[in-house]
């Protein structure tokens, strides 16, 4: 029985997920910063531990914790919406922190285990941001893009070790925590200057019809954590898939 740990996984994408994967029979190790008991099924299959991406203590004890893993999905982050001449640097690098160095932290850390048993996936999750420019997400994007650079270049770096990477676009997803779980963080970085625009992105957002479910992602994190070809990108949910598709035409 294959062991999947799933960062993230107390909301949204991260938990539906890790929903996913016991669903299906596998043992799932539901990492969050503040773990709940009371969000997924009581199962033997199923573990919830606390884990900080962004802390080196919190990584190693969670992997000790864990046991052998096959599968890691790399899905904490957190979200970021404003002007980006009004985000403080401060912010900019707390997105960074998890966004970024805490997959790279997380990877690093397991890599070992992988190499030596010489087989295992890391699907690293990042956003449809990715895949065309957006507005009043320039620093999240970033945090982002620098991860689907990482990923490529990794996946020919482990090839050798029959250890997969594999990058989960998803796209818009308006019934996820991404706004209400940063909004203390988003405080203000709609400044009167570029209140207009912002009022234009916003309408834009609320007339979308073609959105992304946690199901849609956690049905492809899926299909790309058991895909044994070498695809690297998989967008997640219609919207992704269709940004996607106009940029490869």
């Amino acid at each position: 029985m294959k062991t999947a740990l799933i960062t993230g996984s107390s909301s949204g994408y991260g938990l539906e997920t890790a929903r996913y994967f016991h669903d299906r029979g596998w043992n799932v190790i539901a990492s969050m910063r503040t773990p709940r008991d009371n969000l997924l099924p009581r199962s033997d299959r199923l573990h919830v531990v606390a884990l900080d991406v962004t802390k080196p203590d919190s990584i190693q004890a969670a992997l000790e914790a864990s046991g052998p893993i096959d599968v890691l999905v790399n899905n904490a982050g957190i979200g970021l919406l404003g002007a980006f001449e009004a985000t403080p640097m401060d912010t900019v690098r707390e997105l960074f922190e998890t966004n970024t160095f805490g997959v790279m932290a997380m990877t690093q850390a397991l890599l070992p285990q992988l190499r030596a048993r010489r087989g295992g996936v890391i699907v690293n999750v990042t956003s449809s941001a990715t895949l065309t420019p957006m507005p009043l997400v320039a620093a999240y994007t970033a945090s982002k893009m620098a991860i689907e650079a990482f990923t490529a270049c990794l996946a020919f770096e482990l090839e050798a070790f029959d250890v997969r990477v594999k990058l989960v676009e998803p796209g818009y997803g308006p019934n996820t925590n991404f706004t209400s779980n940063g909004a203390a963080r988003m405080q203000g970085l709609i400044t009167e200057p570029y209140a207009p625009f912002a009022q234009q992105v916003f309408a834009a957002f609320g007339q979308l019809t073609a959105v992304t479910a946690a199901t849609d992602v956690a049905e492809v994190v899926w299909h790309a954590a058991n895909d044994p070809a070498a695809t690297l990108r998989y967008p997640a949910g219609p919207d992704a898939v269709a940004l996607a598709q106009s940029r490869s035409a």
